[in-house]
């Protein structure tokens, strides 16, 4: 951690020095973040990322020839990856507009086969007029609105949409109103297709994905909003016979939001409507719904819907608070009949729901968080015409989960 703070001086060095000529634009530079301490236990085997780190649901029930299910396997682990630094950069001006920028690094890596290298999470610059605010970099995805996000561990994937990805944001205040539009594109939290999840599906549409919301703050203690978006991905530039392709997957999004805070507690809810959401960890996808040419492989696709809506109420006690988080998720599948390949995030999950209470205690920076986290997802063993799972099966997982923060 020394090593990493003493990079970033040097990094900003020449900056600092520079500004002190100027003391109109003189920099300022803040660092924060966090020490963080995972230690958990599940009932079952789960899908996840980094090594259990982030979890999403157990995994369905396989049954063995003696009908033993094989994914009923206790298993734990102690993680620290989701430790943090960040760097709060301003002081300046340019345009007229106060200058801004973040820089926040963990060690979550961004894959399996990288876990506890660093990891960028959110690099921005920010100018500020008035009523104006320009956002350019990395930062949350536009369904993840931190005015509303829920207090639970692993931000309450996949039920909650969870991202962070380049993007140009602009913001404009009305009064109590804020109107913003985005335009995105995706870098670790990418769409799933055949090769697996990456960036290039919408890269080669060459258009990013777009979103607009209306936010209402009568005061920081009530907020209420909606927004919806479009987005469209190739899934393949070339057919497996060798002809160009150039077949788009069009979707939207919507999302309405709620926050409420009293003197004895928060209580936040958000639904969300999604087509093609996967690259926000949602149960979600597309498929091959029209054959168009079978010599050259030309085909038609249409986006899997997914619903979710979820609330979470908190204390709010200067050492301790309780919450809980309920959830649920459900697959709509395609609006169209389905004739091919699906292809996604938990597509064979018909729905899930989570319920997770916690306790949480606060002494001087230090945080303990104590959750227990009940995660019910319904796997079919089949499809109906629209890509629905039927004939389902229940996995039932609890994870045990103890956190400590220490903040600085």
């Amino acid at each position: 951690m020394k090593n990493i703070i003493t990079i970033l001086l040097i990094l900003w060095l020449p900056v600092v020095s520079f500004s002190q000529e100027n003391d109109k634009n003189k920099i300022k530079i803040k660092f924060s973040g966090f020490v963080k301490n995972d230690f958990f236990w599940d009932t079952r085997q789960t899908f996840s990322a980094r090594e259990g780190s982030l979890l999403l649901w157990g995994k369905e029930v396989i049954e063995d020839a003696d009908g033993n299910d094989i994914n009923a396997k206790p298993n734990f682990n102690f993680l620290s990856i989701q430790s943090k630094l960040s760097l709060a950069i301003s002081g300046t001006e340019a345009l007229g507009a106060k200058v801004s920028g973040k820089l926040e690094v963990d060690f979550f890596g961004q894959a399996n086969d990288n876990i506890n290298l660093l990891r960028l999470r959110h690099a921005f610059v920010k100018l500020n007029w008035t009523n104006t605010e320009l956002l350019l970099g990395q930062y949350w995805n536009p369904l993840f609105v931190t005015a509303s996000a829920p207090g639970c561990s692993n931000a309450g994937s996949p039920i909650q949409a969870f991202g962070r990805n380049p993007q140009i944001r602009l913001t404009q205040k009305v009064g109590k109103f804020k109107f913003i539009a985005i335009a995105s594109s995706q870098r670790d939290y990418a769409t799933w297709g055949a090769d697996g999840p990456t960036s290039k599906y919408l890269r080669n549409s060459a258009i990013p994905e777009f979103n607009a919301q209306i936010h209402f703050e009568n005061n920081p203690n009530f907020i209420v909003g909606f927004g919806t978006g479009y987005k469209q991905i190739v899934p393949e530039i070339q057919t497996a016979q060798g002809y160009s392709k150039n077949q788009k997957v069009s979707s939207y999004n919507g999302i309405a939001f709620m926050k409420i805070k009293t003197k004895t507690f928060n209580f936040k809810a958000v639904t969300i409507y999604g087509q093609n959401i996967s690259d926000v960890l949602s149960i979600s996808g597309f498929a091959v719904t029209k054959i168009k040419d079978p010599i050259k492989g030309f085909v038609e696709y249409s986006p899997l819907s997914t619903i979710s809506a979820w609330t979470d109420i908190q204390t709010n006690g200067e050492k301790f608070q309780f919450g809980i988080f309920a959830g649920y998720s459900q697959n709509l599948g395609s609006s169209k009949k389905i004739v091919g390949e699906i292809y996604g995030l938990g597509t064979n999950i018909e729905s899930l729901y989570r319920i997770a209470p916690r306790i949480i205690f606060n002494t001087n920076k230090i945080r303990f968080i104590f959750e227990s986290g009940y995660t019910v997802a319904n796997f079919g063993k089949t499809k109906d015409t629209n890509g629905v799972p039927t004939d389902l099966t229940s996995a039932k997982n609890t994870r045990l989960l103890v956190s400590v923060y220490y903040s600085f």
